[in-house]
């Protein structure tokens, strides 16, 4: 009886670290999910998301926001603007748009959130952008990417795929 006693208490001492291991590592993976991150390796290689963030701001943003998010006289510097702007704010703009009035000028960025072409590429445009706000990566398409992930894969598809 006192052998089982010890073996499971030994047991539950040893398992239990794991347990809280796993909820911390799931916690990190919610934040960092709530607040997209880039990677950028000593030799300049980026990871996938925040290459795919340039190609479609290339596609899609330039236009109003100018090479690299440097902004035009159109619309303002994201790479500014990303330096105290939350990925929450982030977001909730593209998704939603923005209209801005003032005595000098009216501004509007229209809503992308129905748009699939780009929400469902909205964390790779900040990640992209942000990683330009924070000079991680300079100016230009990057010469060098990870590959995709599949997890990537998967969340791309799970997107494209929703009505």
């Amino acid at each position: 009886m006192i052998k089982q006693s010890i073996k499971n208490l030994l047991v539950a001492v040893l398992i239990a670290p794991l347990f809280s291991f796993a909820a911390i590592a799931a916690e990190k993976h919610a934040a960092e999910k709530d607040n997209p991150t880039y990677s950028v390796t000593k030799d300049g290689t980026v990871d996938w998301s925040t290459f795919n963030g340039f190609r479609v701001y290339s596609a899609s943003c330039i236009h109003c926001h100018g090479p690299d998010g440097m902004g035009s006289t159109i619309g303002p510097s994201l790479t500014e603007a990303l330096k105290d702007m939350s990925y929450k704010d982030f977001f909730k703009i593209t998704s939603e748009g923005k209209k801005t009035d003032s005595a000098t000028r009216q501004a509007v960025m229209p809503a992308f959130g129905k748009d699939p072409n780009i929400k469902c590429y909205i964390d790779d445009i900040y990640v992209y952008l942000k990683a330009r706000s924070d000079d991680a990566i300079p100016r230009g398409r990057p010469e060098k990417k990870a590959p995709k992930t599949d997890a990537w894969k998967t969340e791309k598809e799970t997107c494209l795929s929703a009505k």
